[in-house]
């Protein structure tokens, strides 16, 4: 048994100083100095991060993006060296784009076996050395990549990274760590410090001050949001600040989390409806593209945007359009904004008649939405609308939707009856991560219900087998649900639409088109899940009601659901 300290108790000891509840792992043979430290830390029942492993890179990494977008807490991820790195870059790229924080390490050798006194083994040399270090692979895509130069000052650099990467914007950082220096003596300070939170900026007074006057003195105020549901306490606020002077909100395009109640009065759909170009104020509450074509701004309106990231490293085209920006915490700066709307004298005649148009406006609308839906039903055959729909009654009100479908997102928006705050989740970015991030979100929430909806497509980019090995093993059941269009119908539609006279459409050869006839319910049986395709609307409930009470009894369920469209 080793009786001093080494960089992998440095590693250890800095996720203890940062608050991390879980490290998240793919990990190669390089991790023998913190596994020793983890042995440790088990033997003496101290207190430490749990270190969960799974086998594949995405998947561990896709895992902390859930479990910090339920929690808000950042987590760590451990990979193997180069190749490990690469495969989880897609994850990494996703809590990039999403602004996820969390810290990624991967190891590396210097010696490469000719230190007489080590040896890092043959495949250092001829296969996993990387030129430059493995932290030149990711530098694009996180905030800060750097390797551990020295045992010394290892401890520091992670905890610093930890904390830059909560810091705004937030994302994931990166440390490459040799073998080598894994293995040095390491002598831990004589205190640590155990990391603060990231703390919440806000914009001036004076600019808060500024808007507030410009809400009071509008007729019709308009409000975009797309990323402010993160934060609970931002969908809260924003629901006070509509409430105060019936201000109509519009969830945008690229909404990845439940930003208001749909069933609101004020709730006025998704994307960009008509009322946007009626506005003659906008706020636009953490957009990163509040409309598209990005030219397409609203007609007459004055654009204000809060936001902590207007402008996001991560986009290359960003034509932001508005003409006074809120830069900081958007749950801060919406409750700095109301206590100054509230101080202002409010036309209360004027909030009272734009309450009764939205109402009704609303309520025009959900009867159009259930209208679509009462129709979708009366069908033999089964619709994404009438799935949410049906989804929607089956599932528990408390339930966390995590969605990754593509051609299917319209109808999920508007007919999946979700709303409150942390109660949606998108994935963002490439595809094939909504289901570590479903398993993330039930390790985070393992009295919810978690459910995933994607498509076949999107199904086939997950790393099922490794998704439903960790659903078994660590006792994570979820419903998957498969919006099955037997085919890349994204693919279709893009060739169709650039060539609609063309020879692919005269002749319905489509090449980008076919995935596979498999029925991916079958997956889930070797792991002692519940499987059912579904192809008939009549059997759909049913279908639902098993898979849900699977789900409650421990096991992981896949509805394999044949859609028609």
């Amino acid at each position: 048994m080793k009786n001093q300290s080494d960089g992998g108790e440095a590693i250890l000891q800095a996720f203890r100083s940062l608050g991390i509840d879980y490290i998240m792992s793919s990990p190669g043979s390089e991790w023998g100095a913190v596994w020793e430290a983890l042995a440790s830390q088990k033997l003496t029942n101290s207190p430490g991060p749990t270190y969960l492993t799974c086998a594949h890179e995405t998947l561990a990494v896709n895992l902390a993006t859930g479990y910090t977008m339920v929690t808000g807490r950042m987590q760590a991820v451990m990979l193997h060296t180069g190749v490990g790195l690469l495969q989880g870059s897609m994850g990494i790229d996703g809590a990039m784009r999403q602004g996820v924080p969390m810290v990624v390490v991967s190891g590396e050798s210097l010696s490469f076996g000719d230190d007489p006194d080590f040896d890092p083994g043959a495949q250092w040399q001829s296969l996993l050395s990387v030129v430059g270090g493995p932290h030149r692979l990711v530098e694009p895509i996180v905030k800060w990549s750097q390797q551990a130069g020295s045992v010394s000052t290892m401890f520091q650099q992670v905890v610093s990274a930890g904390e830059m990467a909560q810091r705004t914007p937030a994302g994931p950082v990166y440390m490459g760590v040799p073998i080598e220096t894994m293995g040095q003596p390491w002598e831990p300070p004589s205190d640590f410090r155990h990391a603060p939170p990231a703390p919440k900026t806000t914009a001036a007074p004076a600019d808060i001050e500024n808007v507030a006057k410009m809400l009071v003195a509008s007729k019709q105020p308009a409000i975009i949001a797309e990323l402010s549901g993160r934060d609970p306490a931002a969908n809260e606020a924003l629901v006070e600040l509509a409430e105060l002077l019936a201000i109509p909100v519009v969830e945008g395009r690229w909404s990845m989390f439940a930003n208001f109640p749909k069933d609101h009065p004020l709730h006025q759909g998704f994307h960009r409806p008509a009322l946007i170009d009626e506005a003659d104020l906008v706020l636009t509450l953490a957009c990163a593209a509040p409309w598209y074509p990005p030219s397409a701004g609203p007609k007459k309106a004055r654009v204000v945007a809060i936001d902590e990231t207007p402008f996001r490293p991560a986009m290359v085209y960003q034509p932001n359009q508005a003409e006074i920006f809120l830069e900081g915490d958007t749950a801060s700066t919406l409750q700095l904004l109301i206590a100054a709307v509230r101080a202002a004298e409010v036309d209360e005649a004027a909030v009272a008649d734009r309450q009764t148009h939205w109402a009704a406006a609303h309520a025009a609308r959900i009867a159009d939405v259930r209208a679509t839906e009462a129709e979708a039903a009366s069908k033999e055959t089964i619709s994404p609308v009438a799935l949410c729909a049906a989804l929607s009654d089956a599932a528990p009100a408390d339930t966390i939707y995590v969605d990754e479908t593509i051609t299917h997102r319209g109808a999920v928006l508007p007919h999946l009856r979700c709303g409150g705050p942390g109660s949606y989740f998108r994935a963002h970015g490439g595809l094939g991560q909504g289901l570590g991030m479903a398993l993330g979100a039930k390790l985070a929430a393992p009295d919810k219900t978690i459910i995933s909806i994607m498509g076949d497509g999107t199904f086939m980019y997950n790393p099922v087998v490794q998704s439903l090995a960790l659903s078994q093993h660590e006792d994570l059941p979820i419903l998957i649900v498969v919006t099955n269009n037997s085919g890349y119908a994204a693919m279709k539609y893009n060739h169709r639409d650039y060539y609609p006279e063309g020879v692919g459409a005269g002749s319905e050869i489509w090449p980008g088109h076919p995935v596979t006839d498999l029925d991916y319910a079958e997956l889930v049986q070797p792991f002692g899940g519940f499987g059912r395709r579904v192809e008939a609307m009549a059997d759909l409930p049913g279908a639902l009601e098993e898979a849900l009470a699977a789900v409650a009894d421990g096991r992981t369920a896949i509805l394999n659901v044949m859609v028609d469209v």
